[in-house]
Formats: structure tokens, C-alpha cells, sequence
């Protein structure tokens, strides 16, 4: 038996903490399977663990344990929190008979936890792991199988020397899926469709990980589709093309030629066809990592590609744009992608053509943007210029999907592993300063914006419990945060009216309202009704039929108006 325990991972490029199931688990499944068809294969995320511990003693009848880790960048999980290497250390260190291997970023740059912090030296697992595989897993372990576990004999930095070399692994290796807690309700399968960098020619952006795996190598459109195919057969649903740094240059010409190649429309236009032919009923497609420097450089281009992904994803979609910083001195002395100008033109492009609401209660298509901060060259000025530039897009009306902000982990490898984390502490009270007022006064308004009071999401999963509040999400990229009034049943599907917003999230009820069973503080929210009316309602219930409500309120004309809210 071989298990696998996916401790999850979270790179530029690529995210593996639920509801995703990155590409690591599968591919390694898949080559498992591949290598000895009778294999059994037992798959573990440290969440499970850590809720039942027992389940060690399971792992401890394996033959060989696979570890998965590793965090390059950092990022606020609901659920699922990453792997530590405390955790390692407390669930394996004392497993002595199976043959331990510890795979993932982890493996190839060590331990990343928060940003500012420099990551943990990899080397203090090599106790504890037979194996540390800084190459990739799923080419490494079918050589390991087939010469009986003699590492020696192994090249623990080998990569696959082609995309193709995988394309049965992806296939075979969806069946792992059936084994993830989420499945099949709320997973989300990550999907790669290329690795490395166009812009690892120049060295790329002084902090990221993704130039060091050189010039892209692209999966075949029908590679891709096979992989999709395969997981839709095992009932996920749910695909993000996520594991790029810019599905805008999937197929790009002049790719190694050019920092920014130019964009194939038609084969992307033929990459998401081909997805929802093969894959009529899934849920959510959606998408990542976008350069906005490709896109400021061949709008036309890009509009072609925008308007061909809003033809096939569903929506809700965000375009993560890796800004980074508007400040001039940043952008060159960290090699950062684009001006201030450049992405504002992009968020522009994206407004303009994907606003348009869709039926999930959310616009189609909007950007959201990425800044990075402890980078060369930033000084007080760099925040003044980040904040006056995201105040900008609120003074000309534009959305924003979302506002990620967070400080650099300076990555073994990076220019900015020289550096450290000297800039972030000579800068932490400013680097506080600018989050607090960016939710304050540019996030809180955005999020209205986006979903003003009335707005009616549809498919909010619920994940969690805090007091009367039931909390969750849509699935997809980057969802919104929603309370839900009231205590409601977890793991399920609701549709919510927004009564109100929070700095980052918003709250509503239940849509419709059953008004023959609602709670008190269900009534209350709802607008116009309040605690005296709530009592009222509450008093006469139950009411058989909509006119009957009306009859019973103080104010008839709001009653009227709330009778798109209920239900009996």
C-alpha cells in the first residue's frame, strides 16, 4: 500500500488547498497506477489528519508514505490551513518502517509560512525522509518502484523532459479525487496547462519562483481535454485553468523569443470549446494568472481571448493580475511587468467587456490585482503611489474581483533571497497602515459596488460556524466571503439576498425566506422589518398565503415590496 498525504501547496502558479486538489496528488497517483496497476493507493489531506489522528496509524501500514508540502506564497485559507514542519515532525518522525518521501515546493525551496519570514531549510527533514525529491514526483517514483526502492540509484532532481510524458499519469491519476474530503460537491480540480515562465529569458520578477523552471513548455490542447475528460467522468465538476503565470500566453508565438510573446486567441478559443464539449454540465470553469503586461501590449488580442473565455467559463471569473507595485522604481529594479498606465488600461479592457452580470448574481469577468511588498527599491512613497492608484479605479467607477496584498517570502533562488526580509521590517508599520486604509476606504466601497444591497448569489456553499452566522462561499476563483443569518446546515448549497457589507465580505439571509419558519434574527435582517416587526410576524405565523402576510404588517406598501423574498 502506498499512501499519499497531501499537506497542500500554494505557488504563483499553482494552488492546492481545499476546495482545490492541485496537480501534484493526481499526477503521482496517476504515475503510481501507471507503474503497478494493482497498487493501492490511500490518500490523506493533513486536515483529515489533524481531525483524526487514528488515521496515522493507517498511513504507518504503508510501504512508502508521500508527503506533499510546501507554501512560496502566502495566502488566508477558510478551508484548509497548509502543512508546517511542526506537523511533520509530529506525525512522522517517529514512523520508521515505511519509506518516507517528501515531495512538493517544500522539497525544492524548503518551508514557506508567512510573508516576511524566510522559509525553512528543507534540510532539517532529511531525518526523517528516506527521500526528498527537488525534481518532479511523479517521474521520479515510477524509477524508484521498478529498481525496488534503491535511492541511490535515483536522481532526485529529474523533471519530466516533455508535457506529453505526463498526459497518462493526469489521465489515470484522476481517480484520486473520489478520495478527497470535498469531493464532489465543492472541488475544484487546478488544472495546468503550462510550465514555466516567457519572461524567465529576462530573468523575471525579481521574487517569484516560476523563471528558476526556465521557458514554457505547453500541454497539447488535447492533453489538457484528455485530463478534464477524465476527472469529469469521476464526477468533479469544478476546473480552474490555474497553473500558469498567464493563460493569456498559452500558445503564445515567438514564446522564448520574446518577454512578451503574442497571444493565440484561436487556440485558446479552441482550449475552453473543447473543455465544455467534453465537459457539457460542470459547474464552474474558471480561470488565474494573467500578465498585464501581455495584455497592455496586444489588446486585441486579449479582447478576443476575453471575450472566447466569457463565451465558455461561467461566472464569477477573475483574471488575477500580477501588479505587484505602480511605483516606477519598484517595477524596474524588481523587473515587474508593467506601469501604473499599462494596468489601469487592463482593468479597463477587463470592465469593459466582462462586467456584464451573470446568473450566479456575479459579473463575468473582472480583474483582480496582486501587490507584493517588502521588493528592492520600495520606500514610503511606494505606498502612497498603491494606494492613490487603487483609489483612482474607485474614482472612475471600475470593479475589482478582488485586492490581494501581502509581503514577500523570500524564496532560495529569487534575487530577493538576498535581500530578505530587511525592507518589510524597516517598512512594517507602513506596510499595516496601507492594508488597514486599502480595506477601509477602497475595498469596503468596491464590494458594494460589486454587489449592492438586493443582489441575489446564487450557490453559496456553506463551510463554517461563527455564533448565529453561517459562513461560505461560491465555488470558484477567489469566491466572496458571505455570512448567512442564522445557523444553516454545512456542506450545502443556498442562494442568499445581501442585506450588507463588511470591509471584505458581506452578509445576508437565506433567499427566499420561509416566513412560516424562519428564525428571529433571519426576520430581523431582512430589510424593513426589524425586531419590532420580526416579533409581529412571529406572533401570527403561519400564514397560508402571501396576501395574508401583507394583511398582517403595520405598512402595506413594504410588505408588498418583500414578497419577491418570500417563500411559505
Amino acid at each position: 500500500m502506498i499512501s499519499i498525504v497531501d499537506g497542500y501547496i500554494d505557488e504563483p502558479t499553482c494552488l492546492g488547498v481545499p476546495p482545490y486538489i492541485s496537480p501534484y496528488p493526481r499526477y503521482i497517483a496517476g504515475a503510481i497506477w501507471e507503474t503497478s496497476h494493482s497498487a493501492r493507493i490511500l490518500y490523506k489531506t493533513i486536515d483529515q489528519i489533524r481531525i483524526n489522528q487514528s488515521i496515522i496509524e493507517e498511513i504507518r501500514k504503508s510501504d512508502i508514505i508521500i508527503v506533499i508540502a510546501g507554501v512560496t506564497v502566502p495566502g488566508k485559507y477558510l478551508s484548509g490551513l497548509p502543512m508546517s514542519p511542526n506537523e511533520i515532525i509530529k506525525y512522522f518522525s517517529d514512523i520508521e518502517k515505511p519509506f518516507k518521501i517528501l515531495c512538493g515546493p517544500a522539497a525544492r525551496y524548503g518551508f514557506g509560512s508567512s510573508g516576511g519570514k524566510h522559509v525553512r531549510d528543507v534540510k532539517t527533514m532529511d531525518n526523517i525522509f528516506n527521500l526528498i525529491i527537488k525534481g518532479d514526483a511523479e517521474v521520479i517514483i515510477p524509477d524508484l518502484l521498478k529498481n525496488g526502492l534503491k535511492k541511490d540509484e535515483i536522481d532526485d532532481s529529474s523533471c519530466r523532459s516533455d508535457p506529453h510524458q505526463i498526459s497518462r499519469y493526469a489521465v489515470r491519476g484522476a481517480d484520486i479525487c473520489t478520495q478527497h474530503p470535498h469531493y464532489p460537491d465543492s472541488l475544484i480540480a487546478e488544472i495546468e496547462t503550462y510550465r514555466g515562465c516567457p519572461r524567465s529569458i529576462t530573468g523575471g520578477c525579481s521574487f517569484c519562483s516560476e523563471p528558476s523552471k526556465g521557458l514554457p513548455v505547453f500541454r497539447s490542447i488535447k492533453d489538457i481535454i484528455s485530463e478534464v475528460e477524465a476527472l469529469y467522468r469521476n464526477s468533479v465538476r469544478h476546473f480552474r485553468l490555474g497553473s500558469q503565470p498567464c493563460l493569456f500566453s498559452y500558445m503564445a508565438k515567438d514564446t522564448g523569443k520574446e518577454e512578451y510573446p503574442k497571444p493565440d486567441p484561436e487556440a485558446i478559443e479552441r482550449l475552453f470549446k473543447g473543455i465544455r464539449s467534453i465537459a457539457p454540465d460542470l459547474l464552474t470553469l474558471h480561470i488565474d494568472n494573467v500578465n498585464p503586461g501581455v495584455v497592455s501590449r496586444y489588446k486585441s488580442e486579449s479582447k478576443q481571448i476575453i471575450q472566447s473565455i466569457i463565451r465558455y467559463h461561467t461566472p464569477g471569473d477573475v483574471a488575477a493580475l500580477g501588479v505587484e507595485s505602480v511605483d516606477p522604481v519598484v517595477i524596474k529594479k524588481n523587473n515587474l511587468k508593467a506601469s501604473a498606465d499599462e494596468v489601469l488600461e487592463v482593468v479597463e479592457l477587463f470592465n469593459n467587456l466582462g462586467s456584464r452580470r451573470g446568473v450566479n448574481g456575479l459579473p463575468e469577468l473582472l480583474p483582480g490585482l496582486n501587490f507584493v511588498f517588502g521588493l528592492i527599491g520600495e520606500t514610503k512613497e511606494t505606498y502612497k503611489l498603491d494606494y492613490l492608484f487603487l483609489k483612482s479605479i474607485v474614482d472612475k467607477g471600475l470593479l475589482l474581483r478582488r485586492i490581494n496584498i501581502r509581503q514577500v517570502i523570500p524564496i532560495p533562488g529569487t534575487r530577493m533571497n538576498e535581500i530578505g526580509n530587511r525592507i518589510i521590517k524597516k517598512h512594517k508599520i507602513d506596510f499595516h497602515r496601507f492594508k488597514h486604509a486599502v480595506q477601509t476606504h477602497i475595498e469596503h466601497v468596491l464590494l458594494e459596488r460589486l454587489i449592492p444591497k438586493g443582489t441575489i448569489l446564487r450557490n453559496i456553499y456553506t463551510e463554517m460556524h461563527e455564533g448565529k452566522v453561517t459562513f461560505g462561499r461560491q465555488i470558484g476563483s477567489y469566491p466572496l466571503l458571505i455570512g448567512i443569518i442564522g445557523t444553516h446546515q454545512l456542506r450545502r448549497f443556498y442562494d442568499v439576498y445581501i442585506t450588507d457589507h463588511g470591509y471584505r465580505s458581506a452578509t445576508g439571509i437565506p433567499y427566499p425566506v420561509n416566513i412560516n419558519n424562519a428564525s428571529s434574527e433571519i426576520l430581523e435582517a431582512i430589510p424593513g422589518i426589524g425586531k419590532g416587526r420580526a416579533m409581529r410576524i412571529m406572533m401570527k405565523r403561519p400564514y397560508k398565503s402571501k396576501e395574508e402576510f401583507i394583511e398582517s404588517l403595520d405598512d402595506k406598501e413594504l410588505a408588498a415590496q418583500l414578497t419577491h423574498l418570500i417563500t411559505l
